[in-house]
């Protein structure tokens, strides 16, 4: 029995479906936390498979070729080198198990299914998963006895308890856990609940991903029994960090590992989104973006979260002007395409206006203009954009913030065209709050330039979708200063429009504001994806049916 160990924190990004690859990524880890003298190298929750494999796990081939890396990667084991603590799925009989290996000696030493299968916002475990069928004994190694359990079984009271019952020494948790902004504190808390509980350490492992809307940010750290969070790794960066323990009579305790700062706020907002869009892009396999910047600040910050993800030799603007098209704004696009260094070219729709116009005017037959002719005026820019897309291989971001999702103040088939939306969870006042971060900050992740790179009048000019002269958003919809805030309350807090009225709103414009969030949801449903930052988001969390008659009365 051993009264030191090294455990190293393989904080790795991991690729769903991407199983040899995953094994390759692992491996590499592994021979890091060698040369660093770890006992024991610990990787997150479903490592080779990628986390959420989603209904891929179901394939009895996808199975098969899992169970087969994790033995593969049991034979390295028999190297002489550090042990591996590593996630996958696992069938056994017709049962298929989230599960976690200690893999030692060249072989699989120990096996610990996930008892606890989360089932509500981005989970859906249930579907695709057997729970175990009890809660997890100890695993020792070295003589010391490891309390291994998987994410879920850390949140709630029952595996924690009963491992330190059976004599678990400290514990070890890999994780899935999805970003969001208020993640960094629920996993604290939930993790003091386990140790407080138990008199126990805890080490957090978690994945680092964008995966479609669901991002991973890392943040692995090490709690103290006495609920203090001694270590912690970086958020958005890979890593391997070597935790060092030692044991006394009070038991075991952490006096080495890593020491990152954690960031909060827009800065953390802003890398997380980056991140999703590096990911997104990257992992399709395309060669870049294109953006139709159109000198808003939608658009704007859009193209600086792509240059910061990808480099600016990777993303392509696009300005498309009509007779309504502002000569700020032709000033503002130029000057920000300018600013961030990207490629930048001018199509006006003029030409394709009119053709329109002239193709439909039998059919509406000296109609009155309405809408119709604005929504012609974004779906050809959809188009242009579309065509460019498929011509030089670049994927089309789109550049709609939640709360014009949330009321459907986009254009089908237009403004929504395109593959993945950065901005898609982020409200239109913290689209303004992270443009004025950016120009004022720059990290060295962020392949983009330092200073401003949105010109400051497009973050203080009124919003405009220029589809008719002199349109501004606030005529169709109440000041952003107002509307975000009751969606916030009717979409991540439920409220009811009595209580939101009670806090001071005006009655007919929440009871408006609730009509155009239930209305817009066919819209979403066509939607692209984007990466979720908010505790609910559209799609994975927030789950509504588009035929609905009902209404808050």
């Amino acid at each position: 029995m051993t009264d030191t160990l090294s455990i190293a924190i393989c904080q790795i990004a991991p690729h769903v479906g991407d199983i040899d690859g995953n094994v390759q990524r692992i491996l590499k880890a592994r021979a890091e936390a060698a040369e660093k003298g770890a006992d024991l190298a610990v990787f997150c929750e479903l490592v080779v498979s990628g986390y959420p494999p989603e209904d891929l796990v179901q394939k009895p081939s996808y199975q098969r070729h899992c169970m087969e890396a994790v033995e593969r990667l049991a034979k390295e084991t028999g190297d002489g080198g550090p042990a591996i603590i590593v996630g996958s799925p696992w069938k056994e009989g017709d049962a298929l198990y989230n599960a976690g290996f200690l893999l030692a000696g060249g072989k699989i030493a120990a096996r610990r299914d996930k008892v606890r299968l989360p089932n509500y916002g981005v989970f859906d475990e249930p579907r695709r998963f057997t729970p175990g069928a009890h809660y997890p004994d100890p695993t020792e190694f070295k003589g010391v006895k490891l309390g291994l359990m998987i994410c879920e079984d850390m949140w709630l009271p029952g595996a924690g308890e009963h491992l330190a019952a059976e004599g678990a020494e400290l514990f070890i948790v890999p994780h899935g856990s999805p970003f969001r902004k208020t993640a960094l504190e629920e996993r604290t808390m939930a993790a003091r609940a386990r140790v407080t509980s138990t008199d126990r350490p805890l080490i957090f492992v978690n994945q680092l991903a964008g995966q479609d809307e669901v991002l991973f940010e890392g943040a692995a750290f090490v709690m103290d029994s006495a609920g203090v969070v001694q270590y912690r790794a970086p958020q958005f960066d890979e890593m391997v960090a070597i935790t060092r323990w030692k044991k006394d009579a009070a038991g075991w305790a952490c006096v080495e590992g890593p020491e990152a700062k954690w960031v909060g706020g827009e800065e953390m907002i802003y890398r997380a989104v980056t991140l999703a869009v590096h990911d997104y892009v990257v992992k399709n396999r395309f060669k870049g973006v294109v953006i139709g910047l159109s000198g808003g600040v939608d658009s704007a910050l859009t193209a600086a979260i792509a240059v910061d993800a990808l480099g600016p030799d990777a993303v392509h603007c696009v300005m498309m002007p009509s007779r309504y098209t502002s000569q700020e704004s032709l000033e503002d696009a130029e000057a920000c395409a300018k600013a961030l260094g990207v490629t930048y070219r001018s199509i006006g729709i003029e030409p394709g206006v009119e053709a329109f116009d002239n193709m439909l005017a039998p059919a509406f037959d000296n109609l009155p203009k309405d809408v119709t002719e604005e929504n012609i005026q974004s779906r050809l820019r959809g188009v242009l954009l579309m065509a460019l897309s498929n011509k030089f291989g670049d994927m089309v971001l789109t550049t709609g913030n939640k709360s014009e999702m949330s009321v459907g103040y986009a254009t089908l088939y237009g403004d929504m065209n395109g593959g993945f939306n950065p901005l898609k969870d982020l409200y239109k006042l913290e689209v303004f709050a992270l443009s004025r971060w950016r120009n004022a900050h720059h990290t060295p992740e962020l392949k983009g330039p330092e200073g401003e790179v949105i010109p400051e009048r497009i973050i203080t000019k009124p919003p405009s979708a220029e589809l008719r002269e002199d349109q501004k958003d606030e005529d169709s919809l109440p000041p952003y200063d107002v509307l975000d805030p009751i969606l916030e309350m009717l979409v991540e807090k439920e409220m009811g429009v009595r209580d939101i009225v009670a806090e001071g709103y005006d009655e007919k414009t929440v009871r408006r504001i609730e009509h155009l969030l239930y209305v817009a949801e066919y819209k979403r449903r066509q939607a692209p994806p984007g990466p979720k930052v908010a505790s609910v988001n559209f799609g994975r969390d927030r789950r509504y049916p588009i035929t609905n008659g009902w209404r808050d009365r």
